[in-house]
């Protein structure tokens, strides 16, 4: 028996995720199988700022991390959005992929801890994201209020649609005076 960790392989952070993205697809049979037409094929993650993950597709259509070759497609992850990149057939199997895959965090802790404790910890969980979504831009407010009204780094929008006012009145004067002028010479 190996006693180094993870069979002898270094650990690293596309780990997790790819144990994640497992549980996701032991879930769904079909979705495996489509991605076991791919065995050997790699693919990477791009999620700023964490740094660039690579998988592999093992033969039974579950992934590996830890790729070190190019990636034949990459995965961007932003806000919530993913986009794939590459011309490769397997972009076009994960972006089909993409739409078909769903994950439900309260299924998924009921055949841990019971129907009754997932739900109230799926609430728990919402209600967490809401607060730091809500702390987020109350935090934001605060900043942009403070540099504004505190420091004067920054000019209100109010301020600057006055200024801007008052320069179009300045410069509507400024043309009645010059052909007021033109009209004496």
């Amino acid at each position: 028996m190996n006693d180094a960790p993870l069979g002898g392989k270094k650990a690293t952070l596309g780990w997790p995720f790819s144990f994640l993205l497992n549980r996701l697809l032991d879930g769904q049979p079909a979705a495996r199988e489509r991605l076991a037409a791919f065995a050997g094929e790699t693919f990477a993650v791009r999620s700023p700022p964490l740094p660039v993950l690579g998988f592999t597709i093992l033969p039974g259509g579950r992934l590996e991390a830890g790729a070190e070759v190019e990636p034949h497609v990459y995965v961007n992850l932003r806000r919530g959005a993913i986009d794939i990149e590459g011309e490769h057939p397997l972009a076009t199997a994960l972006r089909e992929l993409r739409g078909d895959l769903r994950w439900d965090p309260e299924e998924a802790l009921s055949k841990v801890v019971g129907d009754i404790a997932a739900h109230r910890l799926a609430g728990a969980g919402r209600g967490f994201v809401a607060w730091q979504a809500d702390a987020a831009r109350r935090l934001g407010e605060s900043v942009a209020d403070y540099v504004v009204e505190e420091k004067r780094l920054l000019v209100a929008r109010r301020e600057m649609e006055r200024f801007a006012a008052e320069v179009a009145q300045l410069d509507e004067a400024l043309e009645r005076l010059e052909r007021r002028i033109a009209r004496l010479g």
